[in-house]
């Protein structure tokens, strides 16, 4: 007894604590409407089995035969039923009951959507049916048709071995007698367990729209000619044969339905298996591509519709690939805003110099985000300083843990177009406590992405503050410490809630420590993605929530999508391989296919108290209207997002990826050139990952102007290739497609964008060879000149890194832009961004800036500048410019060349200076000696070059 109140008071507990969390957040409504929901049909599963279950016990036990000649063994097991016979008559049903009301608890979500289901407004092409019948009304009525087939069938089986049991049924050499009643009984029972599944078949006609044939996904040439007329005629004659049981129930003769069920099987084999393979084999497959061509389209419209991509502006794109000075006079907006900081490359930079304390941690990938600073939007790299208090070694005390080091403090961000003169970001808010262009605002994060399981805050008024702030202080103090005043999370104000919650996370000090008061707060459930998903169990979440500066605070930004499974002749992927890529990896067992999705919410969560706020983005989506029906009051419509959060909203990367996915096929609208996959297309592979382990490349975030558009727009682009390629040679990856997509939701007066979410694909000619980013990375690792400053930037022991490979559509063809990183290997090392490549074309430029490796690519006329900061090589080499082609560059097929004259002088101390010089001299010996093949010389230039550049990083030191 003491065990099981134990466990009550347990699963008490784990209630009693949802409760509060919900109700402190505001959102108890959507706890108790799943609760009630769930209990609501958990009660009708319940009932639903254990009633027609308990009546088929009843009356085959009422109406058994009260003088039946019962066998031996018979007779000896209802002497050991017998006295068990009023629990077991309850008790079978009880538990068959609760099997069944715990999985149709599990329902609601389903049946909830059913009943406050909205019309889409628009049919499907083969039944003219709303599309809101496929996506609600279908499914819940299969389901209602399997369970109650399983009910029929367990309270069928229930009545029969009690029959048996008791005498009704019995079996005697070659004859089974079988009692009147019992008869009745079974043959209703066949009866409605047959009318259940003529039902079921006829549902069945309607779910080959989601059929995947391999062609296409819905119903095919060989389904509308063949497969739905035979479900048809089969769900008739299960009809007629469950008629027939019952008639054998009046007249008590077998005979008839026996044969009419055994006629069922064979022409369940013929209308369903059978005619559909001769159909198809003999009909369709000679003739394929003209037969399927009708349905073929309706796949296409339907996708491209599911996933919102059927307005896509195509535009063909004669790329040239020739650098002609001058070409990006009017591109010089997007070339000032090329983001040559690569977000997943400088996390080792952002902990070297902004980190301060090893119980500060930054996330592995950081953030893009844009910033109105002087006038001027800028991209920027961004992250916050979260707690890490798995870092604190020996201090690691429950204390510790728990009540002192319980948030991060600041944002840290830096301009996504500018480095210092050694290589550092350049931030644009930084330090402790925080300073920048950001203006004022509140800098503490009690909820991150990598918060604490939980912390114990808060305290009243006038008490020593015990959290630890900040590593520094005024009047010479090492530390700053304060207390939350917000309101984050339910409070500990009483004994029991104490103890309920040393439960919960199995914590005797919680209940123990002096450190808890009445005004003490718990906070938990602290990732903003986890807090969005459970005020809002009806949404996917976004796998990438993101923190922006907005109206004084610190908000998570986090997108919510709608999605479902069941749109008509609508291609169904898993949205977990859909997104993966380098940073987002792939799952073992994907399990959440979809073949619709609407970015319909957009949320944000507080840093400091958590609070979440959700707004209705796509106001138009029925799957949203339905939820906002079963969860009102809820959210909040767009209209009520500041200015100033409505510019930091952007279009989701995982949203992009899906449709980018989609699109790779499905931007071919014509039926006949769909059906020979002529123009098939893929992402490429990141070219900076190891060709052993393969990842698709992500999109970037870029303020660029397609040619399509006035202006330059904050955007989210990716590239395709062949998808016959992929996997081949990346040499060979030319450019097929080029997809952006405006991310610029709204201006800081709260309008949203009228461009925002509009995707635009650029076409590549076919019979031109645009270079893909594959192959860019190829040319950049095999070009001679490029390879030789590379290996100078790797003396030392240090390491070069390759950054993002950026793709642009400028100066009428696209170029590319990649930043070189150079590490030392040190355990303090962290990477600089020391020179950048350019490619457009066939030509290369790789120099310290990319203002200069643009001038060196276009002849010393870009006409445009970007917007790095102007530095001095760290090694003083010259700048480099390669042309395999020989239009124009340093480098023709057969040899190295001469690079041109340096565009930056070497500045220093004079040791400095001279080292570097001593350097660029040994250099070019060096490669004069390997062109001449004299390796005497070589050998002595190399050991000049070493020397040189030894004595350089000692005169930096």
């Amino acid at each position: 007894m003491v065990v099981v109140l134990a466990i009550l008071f347990f699963v008490f507990s784990t209630l009693y604590t949802e409760i509060l969390w919900y109700d402190q957040l505001g959102f108890l409504s959507v706890l108790t409407t799943q609760w009630l929901a769930g209990g609501v049909m958990f009660v009708i599963g319940f009932l639903a089995m254990a009633l027609p279950v308990w009546a088929s016990i009843e009356i085959a036990f009422r109406r058994r035969p009260v003088y039946a000649k019962l066998n031996s063994q018979l007779d000896r097991y209802q002497q050991v039923i017998e006295p068990l016979r009023r629990l077991a008559t309850f008790g079978v049903p009880a538990v068959l009951g609760l099997f069944a009301g715990v999985a149709t608890a599990s329902r609601w979500q389903l049946t909830l959507q059913y009943l406050n289901r909205t019309a889409f407004g628009q049919t499907d092409p083969q039944f003219g049916l709303d599309i809101s019948f496929y996506i609600y009304d279908l499914p819940f009525l299969r389901g209602v048709v399997g369970f109650a087939s399983a009910v029929v069938i367990v309270a069928g089986l229930a009545g029969i071995a009690t029959s048996y049991l008791y005498g009704a049924i019995r079996f005697s050499q070659r004859e089974v007698r079988i009692s009147k009643v019992a008869r009745i009984q079974m043959a209703i029972t066949a009866a409605l367990y047959l009318l259940l599944q003529a039902v079921s078949i006829w549902l069945d006609q309607f779910a080959t729209l989601a059929n995947d044939s391999g062609l296409i996904t819905g119903a095919s040439y060989s389904d509308v000619n063949a497969t739905i007329p035979g479900l048809q005629i089969l769900a008739g004659v299960a009809a007629i044969v469950a008629v027939l049981f019952i008639v054998a129930a009046v007249i008590g003769r077998w005979r008839l339905p026996i044969i009419a069920t055994a006629l069922l099987v064979v022409i369940a084999l013929i209308l369903g298996s059978l005619a559909p393979w001769v159909v198809q084999r003999f009909q369709v497959d000679p003739s394929e591509r003209t037969l399927e061509q009708e349905y073929i389209q309706r796949n296409i419209d339907m996708t491209r519709d599911a996933y919102d991509v059927a307005d896509v502006e195509e535009t063909p794109y004669d790329a040239t690939t020739t650098a002609e000075a001058g070409a990006l006079r009017n591109d010089a907006e997007t070339t000032a805003n090329i983001r040559i900081l690569d977000p997943a490359l400088v996390t080792r930079s952002f902990q070297q110099l902004q980190q301060f304390r090893q119980y500060y941690q930054f996330p592995p990938q950081l953030d893009v985000d844009r910033y109105n600073i002087d006038g001027q939007v800028q991209d920027a790299v961004v992250t916050v300083r979260d707690i890490d208090i798995d870092a604190l070694g020996s201090s690691a005390t429950w204390y510790n843990q728990t009540v002192v080091y319980t948030h991060g403090y600041g944002v840290v961000a830096a301009y996504g177009n500018q480095r210092s003169g050694d290589g550092q970001p350049v931030f644009l808010e930084s330090g402790i406590p925080t300073v920048g262009e950001l203006g004022d605002f509140e800098p503490r994060i009690y909820f991150g992405e990598d918060s604490p399981a939980y912390s114990i805050v808060g305290g009243p008024e006038g008490s020593p503050n015990i959290e630890l702030d900040y590593p520094s202080g005024e009047d010479g103090a090492s530390q700053t410490y304060t207390t939350f005043d917000g309101e984050g999370g339910p409070k500990l104000d009483n004994i029991f809630k104490r103890l309920v919650y040393a439960l919960k996370f199995q914590s005797e000090q919680i209940f123990l420590s002096d450190a808890v008061n009445d005004d003490s707060q718990i906070l938990y459930d602290r990732d903003p993605a986890e807090r969005v998903s459970k005020v809002a169990p009806y949404l996917t979440i976004d796998s990438d929530p993101y923190p922006s500066v907005v109206d004084g605070k610190v908000v998570w930004i986090v997108d919510g999508y709608t999605t479902s499974a069941n749109y008509p002749y609508s291609r169904v992927q898993s949205l977990s391989e859909s997104i993966a890529d380098t940073y987002t990896p792939t799952p073992a067992y994907p399990v959440d296919d979809i073949n619709y999705i609407r970015n319909s919410v957009k949320a944000t969560v507080d840093a400091y108290d958590g609070s979440v706020t959700l707004y209705a983005w796509d106001e138009t989506d029925p799957l949203l209207e339905t939820w906002q029906k079963i969860y009102p009051s809820t959210l909040k419509s767009i209209d009520e997002m500041s200015g100033d959060l409505m510019s930091h909203v952007r279009y989701p990367a995982d949203l992009f990826k899906v449709q980018r996915s989609i699109l790779g096929q499905y931007h071919v609208t014509d039926a006949g050139s769909f059906y020979s996959q002529e123009d098939a297309w893929t992402t490429p592979n990141d070219p900076t990952t190891p060709p052993t382990n393969p990842t698709l490349q992500p999109p970037y975030y870029l303020t660029l102007q397609m040619p399509t558009q006035d202006d330059p727009s904050y955007s989210l682009y990716s590239t395709f290739i062949p998808l016959t390629q992929q996997g081949a040679d990346t040499s060979r990856s030319v450019l097929t497609g080029y997809l952006a997509v405006d991310s610029n939701a709204g201006d800081a007066e709260g309008t949203k964008s009228s461009d925002y979410g509009a995707l635009r694909l650029l076409t590549l000619p076919k019979d031109d060879t645009i270079p893909g980013p594959g192959q860019v990375q190829n040319s950049f690792s095999s070009d001679p000149a490029v390879s030789s400053a590379l290996n100078l930037l790797r003396q030392g022991e240090s390491q070069v890194i390759s950054g993002n490979l950026l793709t642009l559509p400028v100066g009428g063809g696209l170029l590319y832009v990649q930043p070189v990183y150079v590490q030392s290997r040190g355990e303090t090392s962290f990477p600089l961004l020391q020179r950048v490549l350019v490619s457009f074309g066939n030509k290369i430029a790789f120099e310290s800036t990319l203002d200069g490796a643009l001038d060196a690519l276009f002849d010393g006329d870009s006409g445009a500048q970007a917007g790095d900061t102007d530095v001095t090589p760290v090694d003083g080499s010259d700048p480099v410019v390669s042309d395999p082609d020989g239009d124009g560059g340093t480098t023709d097929e057969g040899g190295t060349g001469t690079a041109p004259a340096p565009t930056t002088p070497i500045t220093g101390s004079p040791e400095l200076v001279a080292a570097l010089t001593a350097a660029q001299t040994a250099l070019a010996e060096r490669e004069a000696a390997l062109k001449a093949g004299d390796w005497t010389a070589y050998g002595e230039a190399d050991e000049r070059l070493q020397a040189a550049i030894e004595q350089a990083i000692a005169a930096s030191d």
